[in-house]
């Protein structure tokens, strides 16, 4: 029976998802866990699901090789060791989609927000200080928001603020298509330069690094505002809070920090904190009950899909082989190294053990190879360990 371990209180959507496809072994953990107790969960897990605090690594992978499949019950993978998973034949799944207006309607929120100087309003009325006044607060209609990286997020965020009647201009590596009235930008420079407010909508890494650092902070607009709910590492943190205590920027909304609290009981180390003119929220840019419960159906379809059919479609790291209606008596899943000849070499091993090909199909991503094959004849244990032993066989499942 496949085993499904979840960690970090996901969904109970996903489980519901997992009982209607018949995958009833399911162990649920509250939250992340320390790596000793990690390791232990792990241990009977063909399935995995995490969000974005627990983090696996090629040493865990070849620490507990049954592992089949990890679902990232968020958008960002970067917790997972992509290209270490790859090699071992364990494809990985996110929700690209599924948080995207959540995240949006936030950014926009704080926007206007900030454009309306209420964080520092409301912290003095709390006081008991009445400073009525319109002095540095403005509309979001007729401004105009610079949004770094165009993707899902980031055009949503643009088609919101259109409809507040913002002007949307953006800056992308590669070319998108703009939503509305949206306009690209040909450089960070130049949208650094006009916007009034600036939305960070990057995926991590080392290409995205403190992209916002001293010098692009300086080149942004004196009074402008800085929106990120990306991830954490792409703002250089001193730099923005010199910044803002200069006032060369009004106001900042962070949403992603470079290092976050493990647990409630951990606070956020930040020079930001007790900054009036910012809003710091703990990592709920997708955490609304509408997201989690689409992220939690739409990851749980996608590792049903693999456990029960071997589809990789949607994986991030792993060769995309789409929903095939089963043929034959068997399906074998063979994950192997990419080189000439695999795909001959599988068809005469099976062909050794008298099965016949229905249907195959393969796809590669770089080293690895990746073949579903539907059989007619019976795949015993000695076909299973045949496969496997072969040198060119990274690993092989039967579904």
């Amino acid at each position: 029976m496949t085993r499904i371990v979840l960690f970090e209180n996901i969904h109970p959507s996903a489980v519901e998802v997992f009982a209607a496809a018949g995958l009833t072994d399911v162990v649920t953990h509250a939250s992340s866990l320390a790596p000793d107790a990690l390791r232990e969960a792990l241990k009977t897990a063909d399935l995995v699901g995490i969000r974005s605090r627990t983090h696996l690594d090629a040493a865990l992978f070849d620490a507990f090789p049954q592992i089949r499949a990890v679902g990232c019950f968020c958008i960002g993978t970067n917790q997972v060791d992509l290209e270490g998973a790859l090699l071992r034949g364990v494809p990985v799944f996110n929700a690209p989609f599924s948080n995207t207006r959540s995240v949006a309607e936030l950014v926009l929120g704080e926007a206007i927000l900030l454009l309306r100087r209420v964080p520092e309003k409301n912290a003095r009325v709390h006081e008991g200080f009445w400073d009525k006044t319109a002095d540095g607060a403005f509309e979001a209609r007729g401004k105009t928001l610079g949004i770094i990286g165009y993707g899902n997020i980031g055009s949503q965020v643009g088609t919101l603020a259109e409809a507040a009647g913002m002007r949307v201009i953006f800056h992308d590596i590669e070319a998108k298509l703009p939503l509305g009235n949206a306009r690209a930008v040909t450089s960070l420079k130049k949208l650094l330069a006009q916007a009034d407010v600036v939305s960070l909508h990057v995926p991590g890494g080392r290409a995205t690094q403190n992209i916002i650092n001293a010098s692009a902070l300086a080149s942004m607009k004196r009074g402008a505002i800085l929106i990120n709910a990306s991830r954490g590492t792409v703002v250089d943190i001193q730099a923005l809070h010199d910044a803002l205590v200069s006032g060369h920027l009004s106001g900042a909304a962070l949403d992603v920090f470079p290092t976050e609290p493990k647990s409630v009981a951990e606070p956020l180390d930040s020079p930001l904190r007790g900054l009036p003119n910012v809003i710091l929220t703990p990592h709920i840019g997708g955490s609304t009950q509408e997201s989690q419960e689409n992220i939690g159906r739409e990851v749980a379809e996608k590792l049903v899909s693999f456990a029960l059919g071997g589809t990789t479609k949607g994986s991030v790291n792993f060769p995309e082989i789409p929903y095939q209606a089963a043929e034959g008596t068997a399906r074998i899943l063979h994950v192997h190294r990419n080189e000439p000849g695999a795909l001959g070499t599988l068809s005469s091993l099976m062909a050794q053990h008298g099965l016949n090909i229905i249907s195959q199909h393969l796809q590669t991503r770089g080293q690895i190879g990746y073949a579903v094959s539907d059989v007619d004849g019976e795949v015993g244990d000695d076909v299973l360990q045949t496969l496997r032993a072969h040198p060119i066989t990274v690993r092989c499942d039967i579904v």
